[in-house]
């Protein structure tokens, strides 16, 4: 909502606007009055509307022409005023005074226009039946108030109006020549009703309903007065209860009334409690709240973030089988204003038989976004309504910064969930086949990918020591001659050759030792290809010598070309390595170390396989 209103009159000489002006001020008529009132400042507290107002005054004597356009430029709404006894101040209204407004603001935001009728304590009869053709001509005109300065008559009412018409204004809403809401209204609201119904069965039971009360308007609904809703709906349209909860055309048609009635603030609090301003377009503010992340400091979800996110999941997991096929996420989406996961979502991510995202996988790619883009992820959090939904002032409340990973160092020790690992290696050594494999798919799976789907991300759970781990595996592109510090920066880095290319080696070798030689940085030799014959390598040392003499771990033989999903006890090493970067060069030559490692995967891996099956029984 704005901060402040500004309000403008303007008319012909003689019609009362100072009149106006001094009256509301000193609660009486003025004994004399001025050819123009200073400007005006009304403090917030004592507006219905808790907002400063300004109101200015225009005198045709005192000002100029282009004092006249200034003011109307700054103005967010503009009185005209006219005398009621007077029909050439009438004339003026359409023949003047709207023509000159309209030529000097912006035709795509107008500013909203009052009609005030002055003077009614002199005339018996009223100005409506002349003025209602205008209001009905001029769309920018919000209302037409009859008053008096003289006997305070709508005094109040006049500038109560004027405020409400630039908070709560009634074009951005509504189509007065269609009687209905304009699209954007309803897209908006359609929003609402999606994120208030919980359990997305297309009704807002009364549960749903008393939250929604409860969220925009700080006060639950009475039984009796969600039932008189009800029945208001029930009366005027035929699909508009269902199961006794409302539907999203009931819905619809609550607001349409709201603000045929004149209670456009109804219709505005809710939109506004939703993140949206005056253009219903979602504000900055909400999507994007400040957040301050340190350098060398990572991005993570906490637990309530997963619940939250799980729940979304289980809303539109229709069939119940923990998987999003791509209706289902398509369904999801709907209440974005773009469609945010593409093709390449499925191959960064675990999925099942038919290529649907699991639970697990939908989880891992929230995880990678808050990882990589936390400003995207803030704005993603806030189309779904977290911070409403989880009654929390903004979506910065789901995301944890940990904290410097000098200090892990320091302490030997992390806190973090998800680790990085970047894989460098020559192209065609094996990297794409080292990520998918991750993911559970051999050879034979990875063929069917296309080219165009594919991703440069892969990211999964791993278990180290009875914990569960995030591990997100990066792709570098092969440029040896140029490495970003975003290429650099990881907890832990992966270095490929296959072995059966006797020049693949002498790639890994020379990164290692132009950037990761004297680094903090732990690093794992992978043989890849290591079903294939192993050539010779050409280089002035073998892998194994090279491994031993920058004492690194013995390169690790890997391969995808497996009847079943290919072996996931490399990745539980990449992992280790990540969280113990200190333990990793002293314990390379430990068998324990890495054996401790993956005896707490295989256990935590069938109690994760339990506790799923559990959760389908459960649903």
């Amino acid at each position: 909502m704005r901060k402040d209103v500004r309000i403008l009159l303007v008319g012909e000489p003689k019609v009362g606007k100072t009149s106006l002006i001094m009256s509301l001020v000193s609660e009486e008529f003025p004994d004399e009055v001025p050819l123009r009132a200073e400007e005006i400042t009304i403090p917030a507290d004592v507006t219905p509307e808790r907002v400063p107002t300004h109101i200015v005054d225009y005198s045709e004597a005192e000002q100029s022409d282009e004092q006249l356009y200034q003011e109307i430029s700054k103005a967010n709404v503009i009185c005209i005023v006219y005398s009621v006894n007077n029909k050439k101040s009438i004339e003026k209204v359409t023949s003047h005074w709207i023509p000159l407004i309209n030529d000097r603001t912006d035709k795509d935001s107008r500013v909203p226009l009052i009609l005030v009728g002055n003077k009614s304590d002199l005339v018996e009869h009223s100005s409506m039946e002349t003025i209602l053709p205008i209001m009905n001509q001029y769309s920018d005109i919000e209302t037409c108030v009859e008053c008096s300065a003289k006997n305070l008559k709508n005094i109040s009412e006049l500038f109560y109006y004027a405020q409400k018409a630039v908070l709560h204004p009634t074009g951005p809403l509504y189509c007065p020549e269609e009687k209905e809401m304009k699209p954007s209204c309803i897209k908006s609201l359609t929003r609402i009703f999606k994120v208030s119904d919980l359990d997305n069965d297309g009704i807002l039971n009364d549960n749903e309903l008393n939250f929604f009360q409860r969220t925009c308007f700080n006060t639950p609904l009475a039984p009796q007065a969600l039932e008189d809703v009800k029945n208001v709906v029930r009366k005027n349209m035929t699909d508009g209860v269902k199961d006794n909860g409302l539907t999203l055309k009931g819905f619809l048609f609550l607001h349409t009334l709201f603000i045929q009635r004149g209670r456009h603030e109804t219709t505005w609090t809710v939109l506004r409690r939703f993140g949206y301003d005056d253009d219903l377009e979602l504000t900055q503010e909400y999507l994007f709240p400040l957040m301050k992340i340190p350098l060398d400091c990572t991005t993570e979800l906490n637990h309530n973030a997963y619940l939250f996110l799980q729940s979304v999941f289980d809303k539109h997991d229709k069939d119940r089988d923990c998987a999003l096929s791509p209706d289902e996420v398509k369904d999801l989406f709907k209440i974005f204003p773009y469609m945010p996961w593409g093709p390449d979502v499925n191959n960064t991510v675990c999925t099942n038989e038919q290529g649907w995202i699991t639970y697990q996988g939908y989880l891992s790619q929230w995880t990678l976004t808050t990882y990589l883009d936390v400003q995207r992820c803030l704005e993603y959090m806030g189309y779904l309504g977290y911070s409403i939904i989880c009654e929390q002032e903004s979506q910065a409340a789901a995301i944890t910064v940990t904290r410097n990973k000098r200090i892990d160092l320091q302490k030997k020790q992390t806190q973090r969930s998800v680790f990085r690992c970047n894989i460098l290696g020559g192209r065609g050594s094996g990297k794409s086949a080292f990520l998918q494999a991750f993911l559970g798919r051999n050879l034979q799976k990875q063929r069917k990918i296309r080219e165009d789907h594919k991703s440069l991300y892969a990211i999964s759970t791993t278990y180290v020591y009875g914990q569960e781990k995030y591990l997100l595996l990066h792709e570098v592109m092969p440029d040896f001659d140029f490495l970003s510090e975003t290429d650099l920066a990881c907890d832990v880095v992966c270095l490929v050759y296959d072995v059966n290319n006797p020049r693949s080696f002498e790639y890994c070798a020379k990164v290692y030792k132009q950037y990761f030689m004297d680094s903090k940085t732990p690093c794992m030799m992978i043989a890849a290809k290591s079903d294939l014959h192993e050539a010779r390598q050409h280089h002035t040392l073998t892998p194994l010598e090279f491994c031993r003499k920058h004492k690194l771990h013995p390169p690790q033989p890997f391969t995808c070309n497996t009847a079943e999903a290919p072996g996931r006890d490399i990745y539980t090493k990449l992992t280790t390595m990540a969280m113990y970067p200190h333990m990793a060069q002293v314990d390379l030559k430990s068998s324990t170390f890495w054996l401790r490692a993956s005896v707490g995967a295989t256990v935590c891996a069938v109690l994760g396989f339990a506790m799923y099956r559990a959760l389908l029984k459960q649903r």
